[in-house]
Parts: structure tokens; sequence; C-alpha cells
């Protein structure tokens, strides 16, 4: 009788243990990592029709298969002159890049239905987040005492800290993202720009003065930390206050001073963003990223994505020591290929290009499902709405009202039963932090 009792509380512990893990958010990965002949195919189709879109849309570039069923090595053509040197190592950039179609395809599916805003629920959300994870958000952090006086770090987050989301999936249907290249002075897109819905522009580009090649409309704005500390100048580049300012690193005193004090009319967040392994880098990619997680379709202007360049030179300064244009270019083209975005310039000006040999939905959609498994992300192999959280915690406050947003806004948030997903930067298997309504949790428990 007492094995018996025994046994039973051990069952009850362990039930109720399973239970308290799952609302407060420890979950464990679930899924299958077995590759199979299915997945294989789709990742060869895939690459198939890649190397035929980059041939047909790369003005030069050519794609060849790499090592595995992953790799893809994007080239230049032999004539091409490099330009930009690496400041570290006085070395000229390639002519030849490594990309990973598996990582692009698993991390941009994700990125597609994730919320990119950093938030108050996603700190509360971690496991000690406050101590691990917000003082890195904040300039000086490490003075701050890994946040131990919490109460202090939140007074300094405050200003840029919504509580849930402001911004959802699909809430845009076609959007653009301005560059900052001297490209766009060679051709006139301002009207072109002016017609999409949503316009995303990048740290201090001006406007004024421009309207022929950039357009007029602005809608967010990608601030690095440099243009971030000019956030009184930035502010007043576009009709006061309308446009939303995005800082993709820290807030710091001076910005929240000006955000006090000027007032600074606009909202300001902090950007929570996804983990690419062989990315081009910079803010042009964290643009695309922010739009790609809110937009239907994205199309980029402005990113010295054609041939024969000389130098990186922006649209409204002199000419300055860039990124890579070269490895930007390459991995430009491959978002383009993978239907992630659509590229226009001096060499793309027509609007009705249509991008030749793109993957179908569904192409996608299996090579995901392949990729996710060679790369043993978390939730690989299940159809778990839920399998991809590595964390997941009930939602507080108030739920979000859809009433005013879109039909493919609403439906996507049906389709994640109410979930709000967030990447989890530099996390390993790529996982999420899920946060879950009540009624999900009931059902998933019942």
């Amino acid at each position: 009788m007492k094995l018996l009792k025994l046994a039973f509380l051990v069952a009850l512990a362990s039930g109720l243990g399973a239970i308290l893990i799952y609302i407060t958010g420890l979950s464990t990965p679930h899924g299958s990592y077995h590759v199979s002949d299915d997945d294989l195919e789709a990742l060869r189709t895939l690459q198939s029709g890649f190397q035929k879109c980059v041939s047909a849309n790369g003005l030069g570039l050519q794609a060849v298969s790499g090592r595995d069923y992953c790799e893809v090595i994007m080239r230049f053509p032999s004539e091409t002159v490099p330009k930009w040197k690496d400041p570290k190592t006085g070395e000229l950039e390639g002519l030849s890049y490594e990309l990973n179609l598996c990582e692009a395809v698993a991390t941009w599916e994700q990125v597609r239905n994730s919320t990119t805003v950093l938030t108050k629920e996603y700190i509360d959300a971690l496991p000690n987040g406050w101590e691990d994870y917000a003082w890195r958000r904040i300039n000086k952090g490490v003075l701050l005492n890994r946040c131990e006086n919490r109460t202090l770090c939140m007074e300094k987050l405050s200003l840029v800290l919504p509580e849930r989301p402001p911004l959802f999936p699909r809430q845009y249907g076609r959007c653009a993202v301005i560059g900052n290249s001297g490209d766009l002075l060679k051709t006139k897109f301002g009207d072109e720009i002016d017609s999409y819905e949503a316009v995303f522009r990048e740290n201090g580009a001006p406007i004024q003065n421009y309207t022929e090649f950039v357009g007029s409309k602005s809608t967010f704005r990608l601030l690095n930390r440099g243009s971030a500390k000019a956030l009184d100048k930035v502010a007043e580049l576009y009709d006061k206050g309308k446009e939303v300012l995005i800082v993709k690193t820290t807030i710091h005193d001076i910005m929240n001073k000006m955000i006090r004090e000027v007032p600074i009319l606009n909202p300001v967040y902090l950007m929570l963003g996804a983990s690419f392994g062989s990315a081009a880098k910079g803010t042009g990619l964290k643009a695309l990223e922010f739009a790609l997680s809110m937009c239907d379709t994205v199309d980029m202007y402005g990113f010295t994505v054609d041939p024969g360049y000389k130098e990186w030179t922006r649209y409204f300064s002199e000419s300055r020591q860039g990124h890579t244009p070269l490895q930007g270019r390459a991995y430009y083209q491959m978002m383009e290929c993978l239907g992630l975005i659509k590229i226009h310039s001096p060499m793309r000006a027509d609007p009705n290009r249509v991008v030749k040999w793109l993957p179908s939905r569904s192409s996608i959609t299996a090579a995901r499902i392949a990729s996710e498994k060679l790369l043993r992300r978390v939730g690989a192999g299940s159809t778990n709405l839920l399998a991809t959280c590595s964390i997941i915690k009930k939602q507080k406050g108030k739920n979000v009202d859809m009433s005013n947003l879109r039909k493919a806004a609403v439906e996507h948030h049906k389709y994640v039963k109410g979930t709000t997903m967030y990447p989890l930067e530099h996390n390993p298997g790529h996982g999420q932090l899920c946060t879950v309504t009540n009624k999900l949790i009931i059902r998933k428990l019942s």
C-alpha cells in the first residue's frame, strides 16, 4: 500500500511539474531530425531552381553547388574589379561567397512569423531576463550590475519598451525599403516609392530636395548607434512625429534625455532581431528583416546591387567607406531568388520586371522543413504550432485589438492562435520565445 501511495505521489508530482514547465516556459523542443528522401529532393529542387534564377536575374552573378545540399557559391565575373578593402587586414573583398540556402530559408521563414520589436513582455518571459539580457540593451549597461537594480533598468528602458508588440506580421501589404546608395540619383523612383503602403528608410537619409529620386513618404526609419545619438535631428527628416524610429542597438542617456526634453514626438522602439550566420551586415539587412516581419511583399531600392560600381557612395553626401558591397550584392540576390524581396536599381528599373525561376510557395515550405531538420532547428519536423518555441509563457495584459488591421494580419493572428513569437537572439537551434493565450494553454493541457 505504501508503495502505491509513493507511486501515486511521484506521478502527481511529475504531472504538476510538466504543467508548471509548460506554463512557466522551460519547454523541451520536440520534433524529428530524420531527413527523408523527399526532404533531400526538396533541397535539390530548390538549389537547381535557385541557380537558374541567379543566372537569369543576377546581372552576371552565377550560383554553383557547394559541398552539400545547403551550400551555394555565388561567383562574380572574373573581370569584376573589387574596390572595398577590409580595414583590419587591408585585403580586397573576394569575388566568390559561400551562402547557406538551408540557413536562409529556415531563418527567413521564422522572421515572417515573428515580431521584431523588443517588448517588456519579452524580457519578463526570459529566464532571468532582466539580469541576463535587459542590461545589454542599455548603453553602459555593465555599470548597472546586470540590472540587479531592476527599477533603474526599467526606468532607462521604459521610454522605448512597449508592454506588448505594437506591430504585427502581415500588418502591411506592399512595402519598400530604401537604402542610401548613390545609385538612387541615376533613376527617378520617387513616385514609384510613394505608391507603397509602407516605406522604410535608414539612419539620417534625407527626403527634402531628393523626392523625385527617393520619394516623399516614410513610415519607419532604422537607426544605428550614431544616428540614434542625433535622434532630435533624425526626427525632423520627415513630418515631425509621423515616422516610427527603430533603434537596432541600445538606448543610452543622450537618447533618453532627448525623448523626454526635446521632446521627440515619434514612437521610438528597440529592434529585436533574428540571428544570421553568413549574412550581409549593416542597417540595410536589418531594415529588410524588420519589413519582412510585417509585410506581405518587400521591394528594395538604393542598395548598390548593379555591377560596375566604383566605390561605396551615398546619394546625399560624399563617398564613404561602407560595408562589403560585393558580399551584400550576393546576399541580396540570394534573397530575391528565394522570393523574399524584389530588387529595383538603375539596371532593373522596370517596375513590371518579372523575376524568373522563383520557387513556388510549396517548394519553399518543403525546403524549409528539410532545412530545419538538417540544421537541427528547434521543432524540426513537427506540425505542432508551438514546436519551435524554446520558451512558452502566458500572455499578460489586454488582448490585442485586431479590428483595425488588414484581413491578412487578422488571418495570420488566427493561424498562430493568438501566439506572439519572438526570435531568441543567438539561440542554439534558433528557437523562439512564445507567449500564448490562456485559451491555448487550457486547450493544450486538457
